[in-house]
């Protein structure tokens, strides 16, 4: 198992000329973006303090490298949650009522589930959260799903969605050296696919639902989403059903998915290639 650096970087994305149905003028298709990445701020600041707590774990402490990776995702993390809060902002200043939404899913999910559940358990669902974006990630350019995306959103996805590929391994790892359980790991799964798929559901709604789509007018986005992209509108078959399959085997490793190679070359389009690799 190969580790690949993991270097925080600070992008500015200016949102002001990004249009209100910024994915190829779908509806559906922009909603069901902005129904999981309004969810991201507070759910990646979760992820940090997940595997902060095991930070001083002697088991994570024996091992140098996994700790400067630890670091690393949680620099990574900590920016992608201030990009998407001015995506946040995008979304408020268009008119989109995604604070009360917001409110209780940070209440429910931060304020009360979180301080209820083990701590292993949290880092066990933070691994696997980190393993759906991370396929959520490889799909962004292995499927060219954002080739019909406004340029800003484009980059600022895929900036994103380089830098989950490149830490997509950390929290799973730090799980392993904690408690290895396997029972631990799938009830981690089944926590986070809960918790990501109702929460993602409620914020696409509620977006759609704003823009008063009748469903008609949802059947005939639908039809022409096929049409024009082929299979970039099976989301949940994607990457929830890929990410469960992959994480039931006992072996599994989020290494053993072969995509590093789409954030390096992303990244040094960027120029930032010399962060990219070792």
């Amino acid at each position: 198992m190969s580790r690949h650096p993991i270097t925080p970087r600070k992008l500015r994305f200016d949102f002001s000329a990004v249009p209100r149905h910024w994915f190829g003028g779908s509806r559906l298709a922009t909603h069901l973006a902005n129904g999981v990445n309004i969810l991201f701020p507070a759910g990646e600041r979760f992820f940090v303090r997940s595997v902060n707590h095991f930070l001083d774990h002697p088991a994570v402490q024996a091992d140098p490298e996994l700790v400067e990776q630890v670091k690393g995702f949680f620099g990574q993390e900590g920016k992608h949650a201030r990009a998407h809060e001015d995506y946040n902002d995008m979304l408020r200043a268009q008119g989109y009522p995604i604070d009360r939404l917001l409110r209780v899913q940070e209440a429910f999910n931060y304020g009360w589930l979180e301080q209820r559940t083990p701590a292993e358990l949290r880092l066990a669902a933070t691994a696997a959260a980190e393993h759906f974006t991370a396929i959520m990630a490889e799909n962004a350019f292995a499927k060219q799903i954002l080739a019909h995306a406004h340029p800003v959103m484009k980059e600022l996805l895929l900036w994103h969605a380089s830098e989950e590929i490149e830490h997509k391994a950390v929290a799973f790892d730090v799980l392993q050296k904690v408690n290895p359980s396997y029972p631990l790991r799938i009830a981690g799964l089944a926590f986070s696919t809960v918790m990501l798929g109702s929460w993602w559901l409620a914020g696409t709604l509620l977006l759609l639902r704003h823009e008063r789509v009748s469903l008609a007018e949802l059947r005939a986005e639908i039809a022409g989403m096929r049409a024009t992209r082929g299979e970039q509108d099976g989301i949940a078959r994607r990457v929830f059903a890929r990410g469960i399959r992959e994480y039931l085997r006992r072996d599994f490793h989020p290494s053993q998915n072969d995509n590093y190679h789409y954030a390096v070359a992303h990244l040094r389009t960027m120029g930032l290639a010399a962060d990219a690799v070792a």
